[in-house]
């Protein structure tokens, strides 16, 4: 597992050649339409090619990866779930390490909320797939999904459909499930009232002690992870594995979920698109995600020789 829940220090933003590029993908790498550019896919090879590595580091899940698996080289890694999972996305979206979301912490999120904001339903994202609320929207949901309240989709003895998706991790192997109760690693709550920024501060308030409350939805969808548990602590912990320090990070992002990893990184640029809070938290701005910011900051980097002032 992880050591996400450490809040990561900060490195000082110095005048350093770049080790490694790290970017959100909604709102960030990829177009609204979901797809990622010619321009964003050449800069992106040209990147590892002059020894930049990149990390893709999103809210999604792995099974979401798809989009961007073909465009990760040399390591194959991508964050995922908010920091909760790292996943492999060259064999497939592998997960390799995992920070859960403790199920009783979980139940105790889940009735702080009921009795702050009622008319919240959820959502509980395991390593396996998804499962809901009825009343929770119809996203982008599994097949396979249980409907059930949260409740009984966090109970103790909840047992995952049987056609579910086997998920494979750091003690598993390829042709079967390593996590047999599929741990979680976030939930979702949906409010259909609510300023999305007024029903994150009022989560944080009745229940930020027992877990870590964030968003990237233009609705008033919440994500939770485990206490301390951020794409910032992920990240760092997969640096430090590498010997990158801070100040040799270039991130990207746009939404309130990728704010600690931009005041983490040495050198970070918020998205045009960005959420106000993301743009009052960095000091570079780029283009937006649909006219490849991503790709212009790197095409500078790499014109600069991969020195970024």
């Amino acid at each position: 597992m992880t050591d996400a829940s450490a809040t990561p220090s900060r490195g000082p933003a110095t005048a350093v050649a770049p080790r490694l590029i790290a970017t959100d993908l909604d709102g960030t790498l990829l177009h609204d339409d979901k797809t990622v550019s010619d321009r964003t896919i050449a800069a992106l090879a040209a990147a590892e090619r002059a020894g930049i590595e990149v990390f893709f580091v999103t809210g999604r899940p792995a099974r979401w990866m798809g989009v961007v698996s073909d465009h990760v080289h040399g390591h194959g890694l991508a964050i995922c779930a908010n920091g909760a999972a790292v996943v492999d996305l060259h064999r497939g979206g592998r997960i390799v390490e995992v920070s859960p979301l403790e199920r009783t912490t979980a139940l105790a999120v889940v009735d702080a909320l009921r009795g702050a904001a009622p008319g919240t339903s959820f959502a509980v994202e395991r390593t396996g797939g998804i499962h809901y609320e009825p009343h929770y929207p119809p996203l982008l949901l599994d097949p396979a999904a249980v409907v059930a309240p949260a409740e009984k989709l966090l109970a103790e003895d909840f047992v995952t459909p049987p056609d579910a998706p086997p998920q494979d991790g750091p003690a598993g192997h390829a042709d079967g499930p390593a996590f047999p109760d599929q741990p979680v690693i976030k939930l979702l709550a949906h409010h259909p009232e609510l300023d999305p920024d007024a029903f994150l501060t009022l989560a944080r308030t009745v229940a930020g002690g027992l877990a870590s409350f964030t968003r990237s939805s233009p609705t008033a969808l919440l994500e939770i992870s485990g206490p301390g548990v951020s794409k910032a602590g992920t990240l760092a912990h997969c640096c430090a594995e590498r010997g990158i320090a801070p100040e040799e990070v270039v991130a990207f992002g746009d939404m309130p979920n990728d704010i600690e990893m931009l005041t983490w990184a040495g050198t970070a640029y918020a998205m045009a698109n960005a959420h106000p809070d993301v743009l009052a938290a960095t000091t570079r701005h780029t283009a937006s995600n649909n006219d490849d910011g991503v790709a212009v900051v790197i095409e500078r980097i790499l014109a600069e020789g991969g020195r970024q002032r």
